[in-house]
């Protein structure tokens, strides 16, 4: 059976193979670690996002609003 039928099955599989190759190339692979999506088709022309230190202590101005209300209420007494 090395007619006609042949030729186009393995033509098809070659197609295949292209295909699936070129789709893999073209989207890449993406794995999210630590908050960042690495790598993408793109990552080495991505810009540098960079968000400066803040404070240690995140809740400031809920700690602030605490005292406040605290020294209302002791106030009040």
């Amino acid at each position: 059976m090395s007619g006609p039928k042949t030729r186009v099955r393995g033509l098809i599989w070659v197609l295949a193979g292209v295909v699936s190759g070129a789709l893999f190339a073209g989207t890449g692979c993406q794995v999210e670690v630590g908050g960042q999506m690495l790598p993408s088709p793109y990552y080495l022309k991505d810009d540098v996002q960079y968000f400066s230190p803040g404070t240690e202590f995140k809740l400031s101005r809920e700690a602030a609003a605490l005292k406040e209300a605290q020294a209302q209420q002791e106030q009040a007494r």
